[in-house]
C-alpha cells in the first residue's frame, strides 16, 4: 500500500513537472510569434536606420545632430550639418532622395527631393521663406534640374575634396566655372510656383541655366508671358 502511494506521488510529480514545462513552452513560443507585431503606443528616439538583412542602409530618420551626411558609392560623406528628416538611400550605396524641414524666426524651408542616380538632385517640391511678417521673403514650388552623366556625384566630391585639402580655392573656382560651361554641371531647368518677387507662374531656362521663357500673373495680378534671348533681353512678340 505505502509502495503504491509513493509511486503515485511520484507520478503526480512529473505529470506537475511536464505540464509546467508545456505551460511555459506554449506561452513563449506564443509571445515570440507576436513579437513582429507588438505595438508601441509612443517612441522617443533621436535617429533610426532602416536596413536590409544583410545591413544594408536604405533609409535615415533622424534628427539634425544625428541626421546623415549623406553617401556616395557607399562611401559616407565628410560630417555636414543637415536639417531633420528623411534619408533614402539606393543598392548601389548613394544617396536618391529625401524630406528635410526646420523654420525658426530668420527662416523657415521644406523640401521633397528626388536625386538621378549617381548623382544629385533633379526634382525638389520646395518651400523656403526668409523673416517673418510683412518683410518676410518666400519661395515655394516644384523645381527641375538638368546632371550630366558625364560627371557624376562622386567625382564632384573627389574634385572638391582634392582641392580643399590643398587650399586651392581659387583653382577649385576656375575648374567650376569651365565645368559649368561645358554643361557638366547641373543646371536649373523650370520652376513652377511663387517667386520672391511675388510671381506666380512658369519659368522655363535654357540648358545653361538661363531664363528663356516666362509665363506669370505679376504681384499686380497682371497675366504676362515674356520670352527671352540668351543675354536676357526681351524679344519682340
Amino acid at each position: 500500500m505505502d509502495q503504491n502511494i509513493q509511486n503515485d506521488i511520484r507520478f503526480l510529480k512529473w505529470y506537475a513537472a511536464g505540464t509546467t514545462v508545456i505551460v511555459l513552452y506554449l506561452f513563449i513560443t506564443k509571445f515570440l510569434s507576436q513579437t513582429d507585431r507588438l505595438i508601441a503606443k509612443e517612441l522617443n528616439v533621436e535617429r533610426i536606420n532602416i536596413v536590409e538583412e544583410s545591413g544594408e542602409l536604405k533609409m535615415v530618420i533622424s534628427n539634425m545632430k544625428k541626421q546623415h551626411p549623406g553617401m556616395v558609392n557607399g562611401k559616407s560623406l565628410a560630417p555636414r550639418q543637415r536639417e531633420a528628416g528623411i534619408i533614402f538611400f539606393n543598392s548601389s550605396g548613394d544617396e536618391c532622395g529625401g524630406l528635410v524641414y526646420d523654420g525658426n524666426k530668420e527662416s523657415a524651408g521644406l523640401a521633397l527631393s528626388v536625386d538621378q542616380f549617381h548623382n544629385d538632385q533633379i526634382m525638389q517640391l520646395q518651400y523656403a521663406q526668409e523673416g517673418t511678417g510683412d518683410s518676410s521673403k518666400r519661395h515655394y514650388g516644384l523645381k527641375i534640374w538638368d546632371r550630366s552623366d558625364k560627371f557624376t556625384l562622386a567625382e564632384q566630391v573627389a574634385l572638391v575634396d582634392s582641392l580643399k585639402a590643398l587650399n586651392q580655392e581659387e583653382e577649385l573656382n576656375k575648374r567650376f566655372k569651365l565645368l559649368r560651361e561645358k554643361g557638366l554641371l547641373g543646371s536649373e531647368r523650370m520652376f513652377a510656383g511663387k517667386n520672391q518677387e511675388g510671381e506666380v507662374g512658369l519659368f522655363i531656362r535654357d540648358d545653361k541655366g538661363r531664363i528663356r521663357i516666362k509665363i506669370f500673373c505679376d504681384n499686380q495680378n497682371n497675366p504676362k508671358m515674356i520670352l527671352l534671348n540668351e543675354e536676357g533681353a526681351e524679344l519682340a512678340e
